[in-house]
């Protein structure tokens, strides 16, 4: 690889991690040729980006925009490393979780996230990754919770008007 062209992935890679607040470094070593279509298919089916490339300048474009806001993410470089890139927090667990599952297989595993801001070290942090909530899905339970006193309010109401409406009738 020439100089021109490792500039070139390492500003790809720069573009990337300002666009993206969240993305999962993945160690995809030992997945046939066929497995790695199907995660890539996988990815592109959730509007996730995965991208290879190499450690070190995956790291220096890390390090270019930021060094010391993705420090933890360093250690995390080393074997085959495989990016997704992803709007949602949670679809790159997801979707790693399910292709573990369809080929019992421990692969690909989870070295890394970096998810609005905050670090996940380890393969043992996919779990807690896939249950993380959206912000739809957020959204969508505090409009929940705002509504419910007010069903209880008009319910209350209702349930009032009928009794009067059944207590008038006899009264006459």
């Amino acid at each position: 690889m020439t100089k021109e062209q490792k500039t070139e992935v390492i500003e790809l890679l720069k573009g990337k991690f300002s666009q993206y607040n969240n993305f999962y470094i993945t160690d995809t070593e030992s997945l046939s040729v066929e497995q790695v279509g199907k995660l890539r298919r996988a990815c592109f089916n959730k509007k996730v980006e995965m991208r290879v490339a190499k450690n070190t300048l995956i790291r220096k474009a890390l390090e270019s925009l930021d060094a010391e806001r993705y420090s933890g993410l360093y250690d995390a470089l080393n074997n085959v490393t495989a990016l997704m890139f992803s709007e949602s927090p949670k679809d790159p667990a997801l979707i790693i979780s399910t292709f573990r599952k369809d080929s019992n297989g421990e692969k690909p595993v989870l070295k890394a996230a970096f998810i609005n801001g905050d670090v996940y070290s380890g393969d043992n942090q996919l779990a807690t990754l896939s249950k993380i909530k959206t912000k739809n899905e957020l959204i969508g339970e505090v409009i929940g919770l705002l509504q419910s006193p007010a069903k209880r309010v008009i319910a209350a109401l209702l349930h009032n008007a009928e009794k009067k409406q059944e207590a008038a009738p006899a009264a006459q």
